[in-house]
Order: structure tokens, then sequence, then C-alpha cells
């Protein structure tokens, strides 16, 4: 069956809107519809052709269930993990799901994504979103996860210097989110009007204005290869640096460095929803200032196209 159904497609040609999609069969998964999605720099990689990715894009999402196998969930606005582990190898028997070699990724690897009226996830990677929070809140749940990953990984004191690189998108939750453990937390930027965004308490610095060796944790948001480098530069020796930004391009760091000073590199992904929601509920991080355009979906390509620009942060996409 075929519907009138509009998404946003990498092809080999590049990212452009498509309609007349095929209906997503369910499979015994929940079937989806779009409210909300959040461009995010991933995005703007595989447009480049990070992954190899062809199909429909986007991993940031919020809906309402349509139809699931546990009808309770029917009619539910929620956002979901994005990695469908298979569930049954040695890699997810050991508690590693998110590192399961058979997953697939929504919009990422091996499964469309949520920039279509329709798609599908399991059931068991849904989360239902409060009534407290608002769609455009609510769509910064995945990346906000990812925020707080940081902090599933590695100990931050609220005595530590921390440096986050990067004052786009993920720069800015993984700001606000390691200022709530008390540590002094620097955002580092060239564009003012983002050093801007950040909110009180958390001190702003172009990267021609700090220190080199004195941070004690770095965490690269730059979305750029050079931003290893530079965290390199900045950290402490036996201080830790945590990788956030993925790109196409090569990473021009050589490891000499960090063998040196002993320094300590973290890789870092997907992180928990619950905590995630559970923060913007209470208030305690708002992320909706970052919201710079709205496009609806029939023109998601223009979105993603604007995503890419240095006049916006946070580009939505609306059904």
């Amino acid at each position: 069956m075929v519907r009138a159904m509009i998404g946003l497609v990498n092809t080999d040609l590049g990212p452009r809107v498509a309609t007349n999609l095929p209906d997503p069969a369910p499979s015994g998964e929940a079937l989806l519809r779009l409210s909300v999605g959040g461009v995010c720099a991933t995005d703007i990689e595989i447009a480049k052709g990070y992954m190899g990715f062809r199909g429909v894009m986007g991993h940031e999402w919020v809906g309402v269930v349509e139809a699931a196998p546990d009808p309770a969930w029917v009619g539910r606005r929620v956002v979901g993990d994005i990695n469908c582990p298979c569930g049954a190898c040695a890699t997810c028997a050991a508690g590693r799901p998110t590192h399961c070699p058979h997953r697939t990724v929504l919009g990422i690897e091996g499964r469309d994504g949520a920039f279509s009226e329709r798609f599908t996830l399991p059931l068991g990677n849904l989360h239902a979103v409060p009534d407290a929070v608002s769609d455009a809140a609510a769509v910064f749940v995945e990346p906000l996860a990812a925020a707080l990953e940081i902090l599933e990984q590695v100990h931050v004191r609220p005595s530590d210097r921390v440096v986050v690189l990067g004052t786009g998108r993920l720069g800015q939750l993984c700001a606000r989110v390691l200022a709530l453990t008390g540590a002094e937390v620097t955002g580092v930027g060239r564009d003012p009007g983002r050093l801007k965004l950040l909110p009180p308490g958390i001190a702003r610095r172009r990267p021609d204005e700090l220190a080199p060796g004195r941070a004690d944790v770095v965490v690269d948001c730059t979305g750029a290869a050079e931003g290893l480098s530079l965290a390199t530069t900045l950290v402490r020796p036996r201080g830790t640096v945590v990788l956030k930004t993925t790109v196409h391009d090569p990473a021009p760091q050589l490891p000499t460095p960090w063998v040196i000073d002993e320094i300590h590199l973290v890789g870092s992904r997907c992180g928990p929803f619950a905590p995630a929601l559970r923060l913007l509920a209470s208030g305690a991080v708002d992320p909706t200032p970052l919201i710079t355009a709205r496009y609806p979906l029939a023109r998601a390509d223009e979105a993603l196209a604007a995503a890419a620009l240095r006049d916006h942060v946070k580009v939505l996409i609306e059904a």
C-alpha cells in the first residue's frame, strides 16, 4: 500500500523531499506519526556522505503512537531510543545493546528515520512524554540524553574545570548538563550570538582566550575535525577528553600528546532518555531558547540546509 506520504530522503544525489513514500509496515513494531523533528549535526554529516546512509533521515523527534502491539500505547505522545539491537547476540546478552553489531539505527544505519509522516520503532524503544513537557522541548530528548551520557562515563567533580568546545546544538546542552554538577563550566565558541545563549553560571570564552593544559575535562562538540586538536591542547596531563564530534572528514590529530600526557579519551554517543525527560519536566534544563527556525515537513530539505548555516542553532521540522 502506498499513501501520499512525505519524507526527507538521502539519496545518491543528496537529500530531497519525496512524496508517495511507501506506508511503513509495522511488522510487530509501533507505528508512529511524527509531530516535530529536530535537525542534528549528524544529519548534516549524513548529507555529506557520513555512514553512507541512504533512506529517510532523522533521529530526533517527538510523535504519537498510531498502532502498537500493546494497545495501551496507542494515542500516547512519545520519544524513542534510536538504537534497535537484535537482543540475541553476545553483546546484547552482556548488557551493551547500543553496541550490538547487528543493530539498526534510526535514520543513520539500516533503518528509515523519523523525518516522514509515519515511521516505526520497537515498542521497547519508546518513552512516554510527560504532560508538562511541550513538543518543542521533547524534541531535544535524544541530544539531551547524549549530553547526560557524559556523566554516565566520566566522574565530573564539583571542583573540576570543564571546557565544552562548541556552542551549537549539542554543545549548548552539554554545557547545561555539566553545570548541574557544580563544576566550573566554560563554553567555548567563536559566534557571539551563540555564546550569549549560554545560561548564567556558565562562562563564555573564545578559543584564543583559554590557557592550554588547565582543564580537567574537555568535551569536543565542535562538529569539526580540528576540535580534537584543540581539546588536546586545553586538557591537563592525565585529564579527560570526551569526544562528541562525528564528522565525515578525518581528524588531523596525532596521538603523541595523548601518550606523553597520559590523557584519557572517552568516546561518547547515545544516552539515557528517562533522566533527560525528568530534567525537562522539572525545568532544570530548558532547551527551547535554542530554537531558531521551524519548517514544515514539505520543506524539510530547506530545514536541513538552514541548519548547516551559522545563522541557526536548532532547526525544527513540523509535520
